[in-house]
């Protein structure tokens, strides 16, 4: 390529953007300005249509729906260098990427922003008892229904199960409370607990101690059923569980054997196994459990700030700056 002539790239995803337009509000048109941008979007469908044109691809931005490419994707793009990838994990398609050397970025962190934002909501409304007061005026009309031990914020005990990405925003959005934070995390060092003011405490003990217990273990093999009646058997009298992790990690049975034991206990659920439950699963007819339908994502206007990190990343990528969000085989061992 020479100096003058722009890198080819070319957009690839397959989803309705009705949740909002990833490239839209001028995203498209300033990666057009960047490189040579290829007309039409690429999917795993229309592939072998475009293979031809993409002879010459050096440069893929991507959001989500980008296919797994295999050895016959990389014969027709012989000249791939780069993937920015505008949404949160890419484990579907990032080994064959990884293992050929191909930079891949992802804006796993921006995404983490609004599940944070959604956590630390949460957290605060529960800590005034918000959840259980509303279930208790529905039932007495009266009110009365808010005469059970509230603790508020101030000095509570909040306990984060994972300090990865949100974990680690959510932390950072309690800093601004009186609030003091526990955490376990099996990669939790010393000084990384001091940097983030927190105490690390083992499983149980956060469960024990914790008014808000909230849930963010990377979606691992080794973390399935990791939550058990072991520890909602322990929570304070009207805790909180917050889940936006995976539902595989909680032992589904046991929390509805505790919670339907323990009417005082909240539970409030984005993520379940499967998504939505199964029509018959007694959690829809808990009224001390709470589910969303995976709420916690990006959407709406805030998708365009997946694009500009990855745009953003492009920017440093074409003139040899050191990039933020690259993910490498050692980021991905953390992704499960």
């Amino acid at each position: 390529m020479s100096s003058g002539e722009k890198i080819k790239s070319a957009l690839f995803y397959d989803y309705s953007p009705a949740d909002g337009d990833v490239f839209g509000q001028g995203r498209r048109e300033r990666i057009a300005t960047l490189t040579d941008l290829y007309p039409h979007v690429v999917n795993r469908d229309n592939f072998d249509q475009h293979a031809t044109a993409l002879a010459e691809l050096e440069v893929i931005f991507a959001t989500w729906g980008i296919p797994k490419f295999s050895d016959r994707h990389f014969s027709a793009m012989p000249r791939l260098k780069a993937v920015f990838y505008a949404a949160g994990n890419v484990r579907s398609f990032a080994d064959p990427l990884v293992e050929r050397d191909i930079t891949l970025v992802g804006a796993w962190d921006i995404n983490a922003i609004p599940v944070a934002e959604m956590c630390l909501s949460q957290i605060l409304l529960s800590l005034r008892g918000y959840f259980r007061a509303t279930r208790r005026y529905e039932e007495l009309k009266v009110d009365a229904a808010k005469k059970f031990p509230r603790t508020g914020i101030f000095g509570e005990t909040v306990g984060l199960i994972g300090l990865g990405k949100i974990g680690t925003r959510v932390r950072n959005l309690l800093a601004d409370y009186p609030i003091k934070v526990i955490a376990h995390d099996p990669f939790l060092t010393e000084s990384r607990a001091k940097e983030l003011d927190v105490e690390s405490v083992s499983l149980s003990q956060l469960f024990a101690r914790s008014m808000v217990v909230s849930n963010h273990i990377p979606d691992l093999k080794s973390t399935v059923g990791t939550l058990t009646a072991t520890h909602f058997e322990t929570m304070r009298e009207g805790a909180t569980f917050v889940n936006s992790g995976r539902g595989a990690q909680v032992v589904e049975q046991d929390l509805i054997r505790v919670f339907t034991a323990r009417p005082d206990l909240t539970a409030l659920l984005d993520v379940t196994l499967p998504e939505p439950p199964p029509v018959e699963s007694e959690l829809w007819n808990m009224p001390n459990v709470v589910i969303s339908p995976h709420v916690g994502g990006t959407v709406g206007d805030e998708v365009v700030r997946l694009a500009d990190c990855v745009i953003d990343e492009f920017e440093s990528w074409s003139a040899g700056r050191p990039l933020s969000h690259e993910i490498t085989a050692k980021v991905l061992e953390t992704m499960g």
